[in-house]
C-alpha cells in the first residue's frame, strides 16, 4: 500500500504543476511537470494576472517554455500549470463546446463562418470591438500531413483580377505562389488587388510580423469593407512575441483548412513568410539551437515546408486553398536563404522589381524573373504560346535598352527586336494596372492576343 501511494505521489504532481527555476531572455525553465512539445501552460502571477506559455523544448527533466506575452512579474518558483484545451477558448465558445480529453493539451482555436468579417489576434481574441465570436467549432493549430496522392490535381485557372498575372503568370486554383519583394515596391497594393478581385468564397489574411500601423491601413484602405465582409484577418504585428507570430501563421492556415474541408474555395494571403521564419529563428536560437545558414538554424527550413504544404487542394470533391506568401528580399537579394528556400517549396513566384516601381510601373511585376509552375496545366496551348511570345519580346527589349536609347541599334538588324521596339509601349501599358481596375481572365487574354497580332 505504501509503495502504491509513493508511486501516485511521484506521478500525479509531475503532471499537475511545476515551478519556474530559470528565466533567460525569452525562455523559461520549469521542473516538476511533464508535458509534450507544443502543449500550453498557464503561469499565474502574484498580481492576479496569468501568462500563457508553450513548451518549445526540454533538457532532461527541465521543460523549456516560451511565453506568449510580457514576462514582467515572474519570480523564482512561480507555479506552472498545464492549460486544458477548453481553457484558452473564448468564453461564449467554450461553454458550448464538448470537453476534450485531459491529455489533449494542444492549442485549439475557434474556426468557422462566425469569423467572417472579423479581425483577430493570434490567440483568437477579437481586435475589432465587435463582441465575442460565438463560434461553434475549433481546430488545432497543427494538423496531420495530407497524403499527396489524396490531393485533387490543379486543373482550374483562378481569376485574380490582375491582368499581368491572369495572362502571363496564370494561377491555378489550389496553387501556392510566392510574392518576392523588397520594401516599398507595391507589395501590399498587389495583395489588396488580389484580395478584392480574386474569385474565392472566403479570404483569410495573415498579417505576420508587419508594422502595427499597416494592419489598419491594409484593412481599411486596401481590403475595404467589401473585401473584409468575406474575409478573416489574423494580425500578429512586429511587437508580438515570436511565439505569437508563428501561432498567427498557423492559426490563419487552420482557418483556411476548415473552410476548405467544408467544400469552399479559399484565398490565403500570408504577409509575410519571412517574418514567420524570423520568429522561428528567434525561438530556436533562444533554446540553444546552433545557427546554420546566415544565422538561420536548421529548424527554420523544416518549419517552412510544414506550413506551406498545409495549403493547396483537398481531396477530390473538397474545396481548395490558393495561397500567396510574401517573401521579403533584403536589399532586393533574390539569393537570400529564406527566398531561396521558398522558391523551392512553392508552385511559382512573382518578383516585384524596384526599378519598375521607381519608374511608376505598377504593379511592378518583373515577368522575366517570375514564373507559374502550373500554368501549363490550367491554360490552353495557344494561351501559353502567346504568353511566351510576350515574355520574349519584353526580354529582348530590356536586354538591348541601352543600345536603343543611345541610338546605336540599326533597325532591320534583328526582326524580333524590331517587333519588340514597335510593341514596347503597348506591352508596358498592358502590364500596368490601376488598383481600382479589375481585369478578368477573358479580357486579359483578349488584350494579350490583340497586342501580338498587331
Amino acid at each position: 500500500m505504501r509503495d502504491c501511494r509513493e508511486f501516485i505521489n511521484i506521478i500525479e504532481p509531475v503532471e499537475m504543476s511545476g515551478r519556474v527555476t530559470r528565466l533567460t531572455g525569452l525562455v523559461m525553465e520549469a521542473v516538476g511537470i511533464k508535458l509534450a512539445i507544443g502543449s500550453a501552460c498557464s503561469i499565474p502571477l502574484p498580481d492576479g494576472r496569468k501568462i500563457e506559455a508553450e513548451v518549445v523544448g526540454f533538457d532532461g527533466e527541465r521543460l523549456l517554455l516560451m511565453p506568449q506575452s510580457s514576462i514582467e512579474g515572474i519570480v523564482p518558483g512561480t507555479r506552472v500549470y498545464p492549460l486544458e484545451a477548453t481553457e484558452y477558448l473564448p468564453r461564449p465558445f467554450s461553454s458550448k463546446h464538448p470537453r476534450r480529453r485531459a491529455s489533449d493539451r494542444s492549442r485549439h482555436l475557434p474556426v468557422g463562418p462566425e469569423l467572417l468579417g472579423r479581425v483577430l489576434d493570434a490567440a483568437g481574441v477579437p481586435l475589432d470591438d465587435l463582441g465575442p465570436l460565438k463560434a461553434r467549432n475549433s481546430a488545432p493549430l497543427s494538423t496531420r500531413q495530407i497524403n499527396p496522392l489524396a490531393r485533387a490535381p490543379i486543373t482550374d485557372i483562378l481569376d485574380v483580377g490582375v491582368r499581368a498575372i491572369n495572362s502571363i503568370l496564370s494561377v491555378g486554383r489550389g496553387q501556392r505562389m510566392g510574392l518576392f519583394a523588397g520594401s516599398g515596391v507595391g507589395k501590399s497594393m498587389l495583395l489588396g488587388m488580389m484580395a478584392r478581385y480574386t474569385s474565392a468564397d472566403v479570404i483569410v489574411v495573415g498579417l505576420i510580423g508587419e508594422r502595427g500601423r499597416e494592419v489598419k491601413e491594409f484593412i481599411e484602405q486596401i481590403l475595404g469593407a467589401e473585401g473584409l465582409a468575406r474575409s478573416v484577418v489574423i494580425a500578429a504585428p512586429a511587437d508580438a512575441s515570436p511565439l505569437m507570430r508563428m501561432q498567427g501563421a498557423s492559426y490563419a492556415t487552420s482557418i483556411a483548412e476548415h473552410f476548405r474541408d467544408q467544400g469552399q474555395h479559399v484565398l490565403l494571403i500570408m504577409d509575410s513568410l519571412t517574418r514567420y521564419a524570423m520568429a522561428q529563428r528567434e525561438i530556436a536560437l533562444a533554446i540553444g539551437e546552433p545557427p546554420a545558414t546566415k544565422g538561420y538554424p536548421p529548424s527554420v527550413f523544416a518549419k517552412l515546408p510544414a506550413l506551406v504544404e498545409r495549403a493547396g487542394n483537398g481531396k477530390e470533391g473538397e474545396g481548395s486553398i490558393t495561397a500567396f506568401y510574401t517573401v521579403l528580399t533584403e536589399g532586393d537579394d533574390q539569393q537570400d536563404p529564406i527566398a531561396d528556400a521558398a522558391r523551392a517549396i512553392l508552385d511559382g513566384h512573382i518578383v516585384l522589381n524596384r526599378a519598375l516601381a521607381e519608374s511608376g510601373h505598377y504593379p511592378a511585376i518583373d515577368i522575366e524573373q517570375s514564373i507559374s509552375r502550373v500554368m501549363h496545366s490550367v491554360t490552353s496551348k495557344e494561351h501559353q504560346k502567346a504568353a511566351l511570345k510576350l515574355k520574349q519580346l519584353n526580354s529582348r527589349y530590356s536586354r538591348n535598352m541601352d543600345l536603343i536609347n543611345v541610338g546605336a541599334y540599326e533597325a532591320g538588324s534583328d526582326p524580333i527586336l524590331d517587333e519588340a521596339i514597335r510593341k514596347h509601349e503597348d506591352i508596358a501599358t498592358f502590364l500596368q494596372q490601376d488598383m481600382s481596375e479589375r481585369a478578368d481572365i477573358s479580357s486579359s487574354i483578349a488584350q494579350l492576343e490583340l497586342i501580338l497580332s498587331a
